[in-house]
């Protein structure tokens, strides 16, 4: 049986114009996790994240840390219902919603 989970981040601090979008894609993709991120218009980044559990939790340790250049002060973690509506990971371009 597999634990599938759904994780909707917005992390704060240093992280626009620092690759944190794409370096989260990157990192999204590799743990095989399905979903978006985007830069939100107050500086945030803000993203939604399923799959399986142990690999959704590795892509939230890495937001907590973000791209060498980007400084992470904080991020809001709410856990959602997962919903299986996504094939694969964007990074989004800014401001714009799912």
């Amino acid at each position: 049986m597999t634990n599938k989970v759904r994780a909707h981040l917005v992390i704060e601090g240093l992280v626009q114009g620092v690759f944190y979008r794409a370096s989260m894609a990157e990192v999204a993709r590799t743990h095989k996790v399905c979903g978006w991120v985007k830069n939100n218009s107050d500086g945030t980044v803000e993203a939604v994240i399923e799959g399986e559990k142990p690999s959704v939790e590795r892509v939230i340790e890495w937001s907590r840390i973000g791209p060498p250049a980007a400084r992470v002060d904080g991020v809001d973690l709410r856990w959602e219902d997962y919903m299986n509506e996504f094939d694969d990971f964007t990074a989004l371009t800014r401001w714009n919603s799912y």
